[in-house]
């Protein structure tokens, strides 16, 4: 079907069940891609740690329209990636719109590590911070949305457990492009920094496992915000409430003009002591902190 008459449907439809996925509508065949370029194994090794394998890829044929309408308003799609930092809202969709069509023409799969954005090129491949946990993933944008409030970017399911986010339903994200046809040579220290978060960062609860590295001190990370004064509030939040200092560590993010403020507890001295502070943490509504091995 015609672009224009798509888009036509898409202003004279009434209600759109999940809003994220109505771009699939503009999808009329699949399209097509080349082969993808060889990937070194340092950079291969890094993505398959965060998410996604970033890999040089034409344009989709479907998806890429100078604009498009949804629900009465137009929006611009970018004609590269290049650069692209923005901070916002992130949401998921999962198994309701497992296997539809995305607006690139690829199926949505929600155990890939995919999302939808309204702008960016399709596809492109970006970096998605969690800013309130600093966890990280790598995925590939192949379809547009969220069309929902201020939301920037729409994960799947794969991606939004990933960032612990499934059980909220929303974080604060920073998105950063990596995609390689643009800049390829951002993407290895891209992967490499979101590789080697995750590898020192491990999800506990009340009762965290100590995993010591070379013998490097330990914190649990309680907090990671892209402003300091709301990193500062949660540290205000918890001096005085546990024995050991918090600190707010500001971590430089490549190619940003503003760090990201994460809040640690700690030194700690062994596995007991961390098992403890974890019981405190959740005794203060902080019941899933982020052990950190430096």
């Amino acid at each position: 079907m015609p672009t224009t008459a798509i888009l036509n449907r898409l202003r004279a439809s009434p209600a759109l069940p999940r809003l994220v996925m109505v771009s699939g509508l503009l999808v009329a065949l699949a399209g097509c891609s080349s082969a993808p370029k060889s990937v070194d194994a340092n950079t291969r090794a890094a993505a398959l740690a965060t998410g996604a394998l970033p890999k040089a890829e034409p344009k989709s044929r479907h998806g890429n329209m100078g604009s498009y309408v949804v629900l009465g308003k137009r929006y611009y799609t970018k004609a590269s990636s290049r650069n692209h930092v923005e901070r916002g809202q992130a949401s998921w969709y999962g198994k309701k719109f497992h296997g539809r069509r995305t607006s690139s023409g690829e199926r949505y799969d929600m155990h890939q590590m995919t999302a939808a954005h309204k702008s960016l090129p399709l596809p492109t491949y970006a970096l998605v911070t969690n800013l309130e946990n600093g966890r990280s993933a790598v995925v590939k944008v192949n379809d547009r949305g969220p069309f929902v409030g201020n939301r920037i970017i729409d994960l799947s399911y794969a991606a939004a457990k990933r960032l612990d986010m499934v059980n909220a339903g929303t974080a604060h994200v920073e998105v950063r492009s990596i995609d390689p046809r643009d800049h390829g040579k951002d993407a290895k220290e891209l992967l490499r920094l979101a590789a080697a978060d995750v590898g020192r960062q491990h999800r506990v609860k009340s009762s965290p496992t100590v995993v010591t590295r070379d013998g490097g001190p330990i914190f649990l990370q309680v907090g990671a915000f892209g402003s300091r004064g709301n990193a500062e509030q949660l540290q205000s939040r918890l001096a005085g409430r546990v024995e050991e200092p918090v600190l707010v560590r500001a971590a430089a993010v490549r190619g940003a003009s503003t760090p990201l403020y994460k809040v640690q507890v700690g030194p700690i001295r062994s596995r007991t002591d961390a098992d403890a502070l974890g019981r405190r943490l959740a005794a203060l509504g902080i019941d899933k902190p982020v052990l950190v091995v430096r």
